[in-house]
C-alpha cells in the first residue's frame, strides 16, 4: 500500500511540458505490480463512495433544518401561545423571516398526496399502505391568527410543508409548499434591505417570546 500512495506524490518542480501527459490512465495511479483484475472493482469503489459523498451532501442541504436556517433570522420550536379564545394553542415551528414571520407546519408522508382547499380529508397512497388524515390548513390559519393576534403590525404567513417523500399529483392546495419553495418564496438575496426589515420586527418579534410557553429557540442564521 505504500507503494501505491508513493505513486500518487508528485514533485512540481519535476513536473513540466515533456513530463506532463495529455492525459491520465489508472496505470499511473496503480502500482506496476497492481492485479489487473482489481482494476476494476477499485474504480467502482471509488466512484461509489465519490456518489454517496455528493448524495449526502445534497440530502443535509435539502433538510428542514438547514433551509429554516437559511430563511430565518431566528426561529423557535414547539411554543404555546394564547389562541385568542381564552385557550391555547401549540405551533411546532415559528420563523423570524425578511417578509415576516413564518408559521410552519410539517407533514413527514411517503406516497402520492391527494387533497385540496376545499377537501375535508385528505387521502396518502403509497406502495404498501393507504391512508386519511384532516386538511391541516385550517388548523394552520387558527396558529396564523392567534400569531397575528400577538404581533398585529407584522405580516404573518403560514405554510404546510411536505418533505421530499410526498408529491401532489392532482393539484397543490393553496398553504402547501416543498422545501424548495419554501425556500424561494421566504428567502433574501438583498442582506442588506432584510436587515432593515428585521430590525423593524423584531420588537413584534420579542412580544412572542413573551406570550409563549416551552419555546425552544433555534440556531441564529444572521
Amino acid at each position: 500500500m505504500s507503494v501505491f500512495w508513493h505513486n500518487l506524490e508528485y514533485n512540481a518542480s519535476e513536473i513540466n511540458a515533456t513530463t506532463t501527459p495529455a492525459y491520465w490512465t489508472m496505470n499511473d495511479f496503480l502500482p506496476a505490480d497492481f492485479p489487473a483484475e482489481y482494476a476494476l472493482p477499485l474504480l467502482l469503489i471509488v466512484l461509489l463512495l465519490v456518489w454517496l459523498i455528493i448524495r449526502s451532501r445534497r440530502v443535509r442541504d435539502r433538510t428542514l433544518a438547514h433551509i429554516l436556517d437559511k430563511i430565518a433570522f431566528e426561529r423557535i420550536e414547539h411554543i404555546v401561545i394564547p389562541d385568542g379564545d381564552e385557550g391555547e394553542i401549540h405551533i411546532d415551528h415559528l420563523a423570524l423571516t425578511a417578509q415576516g414571520l413564518l408559521v410552519i407546519d410539517v407533514k413527514d408522508v411517503t406516497g402520492a398526496v391527494f387533497g385540496s382547499d376545499k377537501m375535508q380529508d385528505w387521502t396518502v397512497i403509497s406502495a404498501d399502505r393507504r391512508f386519511t388524515f384532516a386538511n391541516p390548513q385550517p388548523a394552520l390559519y387558527d396558529r396564523i391568527a392567534a400569531v397575528r393576534q400577538i404581533v398585529r403590525q407584522v405580516p404573518v404567513a403560514g405554510r404546510i410543508v411536505f418533505l421530499d417523500g410526498a408529491s401532489f399529483t392532482k393539484g397543490v392546495p393553496g398553504l402547501v409548499a416543498t422545501l424548495d419553495e419554501l425556500m424561494d418564496e421566504f428567502g433574501e438575496l438583498d442582506k442588506a434591505t432584510a436587515k432593515v426589515k428585521i430590525e423593524a420586527f423584531l420588537p413584534h418579534w420579542e412580544l412572542i417570546h413573551n406570550h409563549a410557553e416551552g419555546a425552544v429557540k433555534g440556531r441564529t442564521n444572521r
